[in-house]
């Protein structure tokens, strides 16, 4: 079973910051009247692949999926697997409904809220892939216990990857990389850093196709870093 314990404030996060920002475009406050509902996580009961899609598929999660577009991309790309979504602003919900109705993905389910609450309802081992792309930093020092790279989530992205399953995690910001690196120092046990050069966490992978929160960080002189980790 998961390390993880309901209501433990050691390793529950509560949401922090905004949940909403500009009006919706027309388009998109159908998509999340109409659509939404269609394509929405169940608010209770196990999260399975099976429940979601009808049928045994392999397992993707991405904590965080801003516009959608990363989602998007993988979900096209691998039609045979199921993609799951959480993100608590309604904006980048929003967005990603656009891409979903657009594209016809229908092996994408989302989540608007928090994405541990939804991850903790998977069953241990189901997970294929999971993603953490450009979190949000919280770089004071205050302020670190809301970051998702802390020992209570990282102890749950472990027990829900299957072995051999896969953690991609993407920052641009330099305190946040020196914290999650540091907290996956504890995990080795359960983590094997796929890494073969510097070449491996200063060039994106093949099949990581570049966010808007990454173009943004680019554009403002920012290096970024790309990590994989395999569960073992």
């Amino acid at each position: 079973m998961s390390a993880y314990k309901e209501g433990d404030p050691t390793t529950l996060q509560r949401l922090y910051g905004r949940s909403t920002g500009k009006k919706l475009r027309s388009q998109q406050a159908g998509l999340v009247e109409d659509f939404l509902p269609r394509v929405a996580v169940p608010a209770e009961g196990p999260v399975t692949s099976a429940r979601l899609f009808g049928e045994d598929k392999p397992l993707h999660f991405e904590i965080g999926f801003g516009g959608g577009e990363h989602m998007a991309y993988r979900a096209d790309l691998l039609p045979d697997h199921g993609f799951i979504g959480a993100e608590p602003f309604l904006n980048g919900v929003a967005q990603a409904l656009v891409h979903v109705h657009e594209q016809h993905l229908g092996n994408i389910r989302i989540h608007h809220g928090n994405a541990l609450e939804v991850l903790e309802r998977i069953p241990d081992g189901a997970l294929t892939m999971l993603y953490l792309l450009h979190p949000d930093p919280w770089p004071k020092a205050r302020h670190a216990k809301r970051r998702m790279m802390n020992d209570g989530p990282v102890r749950m992205f472990a027990d829900k990857l299957k072995p051999g399953g896969e953690f991609r995690f993407g920052t641009d910001h330099p305190i946040y990389l020196r914290h999650a690196l540091m907290v996956m120092q504890r995990y080795t046990d359960e983590f094997e850093w796929v890494v073969d050069g510097p070449h491996s966490w200063q060039q994106r992978p093949s099949g990581w196709p570049e966010t808007r929160y990454e173009a943004k960080a680019r554009r403002q002189g920012h290096e970024v870093w790309y990590f994989r980790f395999r569960r073992r």
